[in-house]
């Protein structure tokens, strides 16, 4: 089964696509992960994919569909996969319609994950992880038990992503609302398309998406 996760940022993409993954024996394709990875590398490309992300803007598809024409060759994809984060423009979703069919694959499901912009600005700038071992906080849903201290590995230090300042999570909502919405539109006219409450809690929006995936 290959499928689509997309929403605007915030709205638990990431979360529900690993959990898809694990439950159904899928590959989890995150392009924030791999377009992350080739910042971290400092090759060109990854120079230009970092001024990207900290301004809010969208990364070239050609650099993005390359990464992911590479990505679903390689035989830990032949079960299938979950993109997560692409496609976020139709030209992205008609480019990866015939990257897919050129490879004698196709899309078996759409999910779009709504959530209201106000709460996503609540819930991504009041993200932090642990410097030390990555494990996630937030400051109202999610705190350590003892201020200041992992929980995991008892770290005292704490990061947060450049990208999750208001000013940056509001334009890249902006981006959102005017480059990827119109995607429901390109994949309502197929029997693909699903749309799920991402407002609800983790466990529930989950319980949406298998019901819409055994709905197929």
């Amino acid at each position: 089964m290959n499928l689509v996760v997309f929403g605007p940022p915030g709205a638990g993409k990431g979360t529900q696509a690993r959990m898809l993954a694990e439950a159904r024996g899928l590959v989890q394709l995150s392009t924030g992960d791999m377009l992350r990875a080739a910042v971290a590398a400092e090759t060109e490309i990854g120079k230009q994919v970092k001024e990207a992300m900290e301004t809010g803007q969208l990364v070239s598809d050609d650099i993005v569909i390359g990464l992911i024409s590479d990505r679903v060759d390689e035989p830990d994809c032949a079960n299938g996969f979950i993109l997560d984060g692409f496609p976020r423009t139709v030209a992205q979703a008609e480019a990866l319609d015939a990257l897919l069919k050129g490879k004698d694959k196709a899309l078996d499901a759409v999910i779009e994950i709504k959530v209201d912009d106000e709460l996503l600005v609540g819930r991504i700038t009041g993200r932090f992880t642990c410097a030390k071992c990555g494990e996630g906080y937030h400051e109202i849903f999610r705190r350590p038990e003892q201020d200041g201290v992992c929980d995991k590995c008892g770290s005292t230090e704490f990061t947060r992503r450049e990208d999750d300042s208001e000013e940056t999570v509001r334009s890249r909502l902006k981006v959102y609302h005017s480059q990827t919405v119109p995607l429901i539109d390109y994949y309502s006219g197929t029997s693909r398309m699903r749309t799920v409450d991402g407002s609800q809690d983790i466990a529930d929006v989950r319980r949406q998406i298998e019901e819409a995936l055994n709905g197929l």
